[in-house]
């Protein structure tokens, strides 16, 4: 696989800044991850390769050249609490839990769906990455709730055409912080790195377009349970765009909730859950609906506000 070129133009908001800060932002990398491509030559400035303590001026043209990231073994591992909730020759829709992602990523150590279906004897699509096969969309590790899989390579074709044309209606609940006002509305913002370079997400003016639709079901003391529906499949979305309202998910330490309230909840992860999934089958044509329950810590946040109200 060839590397990745990327061509950008300083922005004004960059003019003066060392080259290895402005590319940590540019790029959402660490800092030393962005002096590690300077040094290994992979940075020009106006066609020249740069030096880490170089000043930038905006409008000056810089290419990176971005090494594609190793390969990353599946480790076929059981992963206790995965429901399988339907299955047949082409999908399988899991109820994920908690401290489970999608697919093998560099950095991850824990237990994943792609691993634990293989484990117990699916067989799986094998379009894509091979750390990735099968995977039409993602969950975050510590968000719970309902993952479709293909099975087959149509299955695969198809349901990734249909996350792409947004043909997937896909329902998440979230307990947020406080009372959103409105109760019920859409954020339209873009979505792209947090400027900081340490793995966040935000709503950045250069960022990707991303909708999101939520309405009030329950307002309790000191949270309001949401329902929520996305336009859009951006990494972390909910979570920054509850956030960026400011009302950020119980439990979501990473984007700003509150430990007080947290630990008074029982919680430990953000309260996220895929709730209700529903698409065309791919081999069928028939729409398949399906849903999940709360996990039981979600449930838990819950019965403590309701007792409390």
């Amino acid at each position: 696989m060839s590397s990745p070129e990327r061509f950008v133009l300083v922005p004004e908001g960059l003019d003066g800044e060392r080259l290895d800060a402005a590319l940590a932002r540019l790029f959402g990398l660490s800092r030393s991850r962005a002096a590690e491509l300077i040094g290994e030559g992979n940075v020009l400035v106006d066609g020249q390769p740069g030096v880490k303590s170089d000043r930038v001026l905006a409008g000056s043209p810089l290419t990176v050249t971005l090494p594609p990231p190793p390969a990353t073994a599946v480790e076929e591992l059981p992963v206790p609490g995965m429901d399988i909730v339907y299955e047949d020759d082409d999908i399988v829709v899991v109820d994920k839990p908690r401290g489970v992602a999608a697919h093998p990523t560099p950095g991850w150590t824990g237990p994943t769906v792609l691993g634990g279906l293989l484990a117990a004897g699916h067989t799986l699509a094998t379009s894509g990455a091979a750390e990735r096969q099968g995977i039409v969309h993602r969950l975050d590790a510590n968000t719970t709730g309902l993952m479709v899989v293909a099975k087959s390579e149509r299955a695969y074709s198809f349901l990734k055409d249909a996350f792409r044309n947004r043909t997937v209606s896909k329902t998440y609940h979230a307990l947020v912080q406080g009372h959103p006002d409105p109760l019920r509305g859409t954020v339209d913002a873009p979505i792209g790195r947090h400027p900081s370079g340490d793995g966040r997400f935000a709503v950045v003016a250069d960022g990707r377009p991303s909708v999101t639709h939520y309405d009030t079901l329950e307002a309790f003391r000191a949270a309001s349970l949401v329902d929520v529906k996305l336009e859009t499949g951006r990494t972390h979305q909910i979570r920054v765009h509850m956030s960026a309202l400011r009302h950020p998910c119980c439990g979501d330490f990473l984007y700003g909730a509150d430990p007080v309230l947290a630990a008074h909840l029982g919680l430990t992860r953000q309260w996220l859950h895929a709730v209700r999934l529903s698409f065309e089958h791919p081999a069928e044509g028939r729409i398949v609906s399906f849903e999940s329950p709360y996990a039981p810590d979600l449930q838990h946040a819950l019965d403590v506000l309701a007792a409390e109200s």
